[in-house]
């Protein structure tokens, strides 16, 4: 019975990067010895095992053979027989087919090491077109590394190609394609992972919403960028470098859905995409089991982040539906991550990035101003009932144009 350490933590170590956790692989040992020797049994489809002390994840070392479509059409065998290298062989980039044993001896028998300094991804063998997982990793991992140089190599890209073309992809398991998205959305240039996806022909299957923004156009005037699949990915990356939250890094992605259909003879223009933005937005959630906060923060992004980029010229009544469909006065952070898009959506176009964005600070000053107005101050007065409802609303409209005629205007940002 052999342990090695494997994958992402070797990997990230050769990188100088920070190691958030340690798989590693055992061989020569059979589930039976691995629980007489105090490792805690936790895997479903193959035999995985939590150390008694680190609790770390140990694997037994296993092949696997290509059973039916997708992540779960696979037959696994785990035994005292397989060898590091057969486990090796079944992974899916070079640069995670690393082991190093507990006396330092390192295995690499696929050049991972080398892929690391060239600065590639490359798959390991061709079984990588067998699970379509593996696209979406690699699409993460890019995501993940071309800020460091790595490239994906063109042979690796000829099989993902090949991937969607059989129609592999076609069998990805929502929640896997959610959790490799997750992921790629909270890392520091997600716009990558979407890029890659589109690059070999995955993301009209993965999001066809966004897919079908590329090409569509917009007012040179107001994006430089024209075409609004890029612009989308811009705002994505301006959230990002705001270290935004996941719920707005989601909305970004989807608040512009609604200028796919937008009409030819409206174009370049897309007067009501805000409306039209809301169905395709809860399609996708619905698609990919977006959890609901993050399903609800997209949808109302997609409804109302106009509106707050024309602040100045809604009536205060119309501030106030916005902050009550939001329901900003119990869920503030709602409103935090419409402003978080909203800024996003300004500077994610070319030559704009360092824009100010004052619409911020009135909306939040409309929020305050709004909730400064308190119902049991009013049922003190003497209201009872709906008299109380109708005052609530009349004096928070009065609070939120006091507040706002206080602050100077901002310029119009017409067309986003």
């Amino acid at each position: 019975m052999q342990r090695y350490l494997v994958g992402g933590a070797l990997r990230d170590e050769y990188l100088g990067l920070t190691i958030s956790d340690r798989d590693w692989v055992v061989v020569g040992a059979t589930p039976e010895q691995m629980t007489e020797a105090g490792y805690t049994p936790v895997g479903r489809d193959f035999p995985v095992f939590l150390h008694p002390d680190t609790r770390e994840e140990h694997a037994l070392a296993r092949t696997e053979r290509k059973s039916g479509h997708g992540y779960h059409g696979f037959t696994f065998h785990t035994g005292a027989d397989v060898s590091l290298e057969a486990d090796l062989a079944r992974r899916d980039l070079t640069i995670n087919a690393i082991a190093r044993a507990d006396d330092g001896t390192v295995i690499d028998p696929y050049g991972g090491y080398a892929d690391i300094e060239a600065r590639v991804l490359r798959h390991v063998s061709g079984a990588f077109v067998e699970d379509p997982v593996r696209l979406l990793r690699l699409a993460r991992y890019y995501a993940r590394f071309a800020p460091l140089g790595f490239s994906v190599a063109e042979e690796t890209l000829a099989l993902a190609r090949d991937m969607v073309a059989a129609g592999e992809i076609d069998h990805l398991v929502p929640e896997r394609v959610w959790a490799e998205m997750q992921r790629a959305l909270l890392g520091d240039e997600p716009q990558l992972f979407f890029y890659l996806l589109r690059s070999v022909g995955a993301l009209e299957i993965v999001l066809p919403e966004l897919d079908a923004l590329f090409g569509v156009i917009q007012p040179l005037r107001y994006h430089p960028e024209i075409d609004t699949g890029i612009h989308t990915l811009l705002v994505l990356g301006q959230t990002a470098a705001e270290s935004a939250s996941l719920g707005a890094r989601y909305a970004a992605l989807c608040h512009d859905f609604g200028k796919a259909s937008t009409p030819a003879e409206v174009l370049p223009g897309h007067r009501g995409h805000e409306e039209r933005g809301v169905a395709p937005t809860d399609a996708a959630s619905q698609r990919l089991g977006v959890p609901k906060k993050l399903r609800d923060t997209a949808r109302l992004t997609a409804r109302w982040h106009t509106h707050v980029h024309r602040i100045d010229q809604l009536r205060p009544a119309t501030v106030l539906k916005m902050l009550e469909a939001l329901d900003a006065f119990r869920r503030p952070e709602r409103l935090e991550d419409l402003i978080a898009v909203c800024t996003a959506d300004v500077r994610g176009r070319l030559g704009y990035e360092s824009r100010a964005y004052p619409q911020a600070d009135k909306i939040r000053a409309a929020l305050v101003a709004a909730c400064t107005i308190d119902g049991a101050a009013l049922a003190a007065q003497g209201l009872e009932g709906p008299q109380i409802g109708h005052a609530l609303h009349e004096q928070r409209i009065h609070a939120i144009r006091d507040a706002l005629e206080s602050m100077q205007p901002t310029r119009s940002l017409a067309e986003h």
